[in-house]
């Protein structure tokens, strides 16, 4: 081969996968083991001991999305949270300050407000789309994270990566991205200055809804990549080896799957926004979305998660919600099958009465990868029906 750089397909399916040098298995085998021989006191095969510390299948997976998300260390966890939350223990102390999008996961925001802030965090919200507002909510010689996801869930609204990674700079703070929504293949945050990467593995990476996970990329800070790695090992919200296996199986048609995402949303989309019964369509590839220009400067694509806001109110929303056929009522998203549900009572629950609370008449749209003509066709039976 040359010595030109691996596309990203290429790359998610041999980074960090090769053959087995026992028998020769092209697919990583699944190391079921919490433990392994020492050959003598301190003597470790390939440097594995003890599978909290690592083990030899999340070790492929760690390096490979580390390659996907082009930075220089990775990580998987047992849930997207697990890996948020040993990354902000890693990354800040108490007394220390964050800012946090006013558009963002119920879970994420939870994370803040239940669980850190008592322990001493300090946070305020921004609107991220506001690369002035994001600035003035920055303490001087206090914050330490601008916390940013692009596109927010359940509002697709977009931030501008490479301004915000210079506010955060300017600041001596460090720039984090939950790039759930977009996944590594729509979007590299760490190549548009952003520090650190997060995931729900269990959307878009994994791709099956068959797994939880979460997944961390820091892009050049070895003291950070430590501290990670150690908290890592001493809080043990680790990824198990048969869930990063699956993991890494998933990220092997990312692409593919993305693209199919992203088609069947064009075709949903155009739908939403010609039907009477739908007031408002949020989907960065909408020109008159207020983030589209960012959105297509640092986007390959704009992905398959949808919003939209029905005319006739959150009862009618939460009807449609139900009445769907093919669009399965559910949280999570980034699966194969499409997802439909209503954030206000569902995913978004825990911002009800704050900054961050969502519309009431809001659905939000997991687009699988169907045949379009057959998620637009039950989508019209039920609005035509409801709203």
């Amino acid at each position: 081969m040359s010595d030109a750089p691996l596309g990203f397909s290429s790359r998610a399916l041999h980074v960090g996968q090769d053959p087995d040098p026992t028998t020769g298995s092209v697919v990583t085998p699944i190391y079921q083991t919490s433990t392994y021989k020492q050959d003598g006191i301190g003597n470790l095969r390939g440097g594995y001991e003890y599978s909290r510390s690592a083990n030899p299948t999340r070790t492929a997976l760690e390096v490979l999305i580390a390659s996907l998300e082009g930075g220089i260390r990775g990580y998987a966890f047992a849930s997207g949270l697990a890996g948020q939350d040993t990354l902000l223990r890693a990354a800040v102390a108490p007394g220390d300050h964050v800012v946090i999008p006013t558009d963002a996961y119920g879970g994420t925001f939870r994370l803040f407000d239940k669980v850190l802030q008592p322990w001493g965090l300090e946070y305020d919200i921004a609107p991220i789309a506001d690369v002035d507002a994001v600035r003035a909510a920055v303490r001087p010689g206090r914050t330490k994270i601008l916390w940013v996801e692009t596109p927010t869930n359940p509002l697709l609204g977009i931030a501008d990566i490479e301004a915000l990674a210079g506010v955060a700079h300017e600041a001596g703070a460090i720039l984090v991205v939950d790039n759930t929504f977009a996944s590594p293949y729509l979007q590299q945050p760490l190549a548009l200055g952003a520090d650190v990467v997060t995931h729900s593995a269990t959307k878009y990476a994994g791709g099956h809804s068959d797994i939880v996970g979460g997944l961390v990329v820091v892009r050049e800070d070895e003291a950070l990549a430590e501290r990670i790695g150690f908290h890592q090992y001493a809080v043990g919200a680790i990824a198990g080896p048969f869930d990063s296996w699956l993991v890494q199986r998933g990220l092997k048609t990312l692409a593919l799957r993305m693209e199919r995402h992203s088609d069947n949303a064009e075709r949903v989309v155009e739908f939403l926004t010609g039907h009477p019964g739908v007031s408002k369509v949020h989907y960065p590839g909408l020109p008159e979305h207020p983030g589209h220009d960012v959105a297509a400067r640092q986007m390959r694509r704009f992905g398959g998660m949808v919003s939209f806001q029905v005319r006739a109110g959150e009862d009618v929303a939460v009807k449609v919600c139900g009445e769907t056929q093919l669009w399965t009522l559910g949280e999570s998203l980034g699966g194969v099958e499409s997802l439909i549900e209503h954030p206000a009572r569902m995913t978004h629950a825990s911002v009800a009465g704050t900054e961050l609370e969502v519309p009431a008449d809001l659905i939000r749209l997991s687009v699988g990868i169907e045949d379009a003509e057959d998620l637009v066709a039950d989508l019209a039976q039920a609005l035509d029906r409801l709203a």
